[in-house]
């Protein structure tokens, strides 16, 4: 009886080596950071602001056409206010403090994705978002495109953040309740796209 409850599990350790073995592995795509993008917006009860964060690098690993895994490293010292295509350089100084992203400290952000989910045609995607070193999880819909010069797009149009789980709570009315008007919104979003060659 012992020798043939040996045999079965040396059967499946051998089955899962072969498994394993076999199993196709990922084909890796990078970022091509040039035609990639970061956008952010960010509202306040009197207005808003839009800009733009450069990325640093970035891959995305696909089964066949399946995304599987993959990540992407934000620049935060690039981090620029474009208001309708209008600079604000008090303002990115402001972004780049303390108050908010603390660059001269946390000079990067990452995205590490663990999770893909099937959404009709499209992804949902569950990852690891680390911001001025605290991480937390984030789910979000996304598209990936296959183009014809043998590249892949994967775009996520809308990405929620509160911005307190990351510690930045400046001006935040869920913290500071007697501030009145002169609030900043919690949450931020962004909007990535990210275009990838094997």
């Amino acid at each position: 009886m012992k020798l043939k409850i040996t045999s079965i599990l040396l059967l499946a350790v051998v089955a899962s080596f072969s498994f394993l073995a076999f199993a196709p592995k990922a084909d890796i795509y990078t970022v091509d950071v040039a035609k990639s993008s970061i956008n952010w917006e960010g509202k306040k009860f009197a207005g808003s602001h839009t800009g733009t964060v450069n990325l640093t690098s970035g891959t995305l690993a696909f089964n066949g056409k399946k995304l599987a895994e993959g990540g992407f490293i934000a620049n935060m010292t690039t981090i620029k206010t474009m208001d309708g295509d209008k600079p604000n350089a008090n303002l990115d100084k402001h972004l780049k403090s303390e108050d908010f992203f603390g660059i001269e400290k946390f000079p990067a952000a990452n995205f590490v994705i663990k999770k893909v989910a099937a959404n009709g045609a499209n992804v949902n995607i569950t990852g690891d978002l680390t911001i001025k070193g605290v991480t937390n999880s984030v789910t979000f819909p996304a598209t990936v495109v296959w183009n014809a010069d043998k590249t892949v797009t994967a775009t996520a149009d809308k990405i929620v953040i509160d911005r307190t789980k990351y510690g930045i709570q400046f001006k935040s009315k869920s913290i500071f309740s007697d501030i009145g008007d002169n609030f900043i919104y919690d949450d931020f979003t962004l909007s990535v796209k990210l275009v990838a060659k094997k």
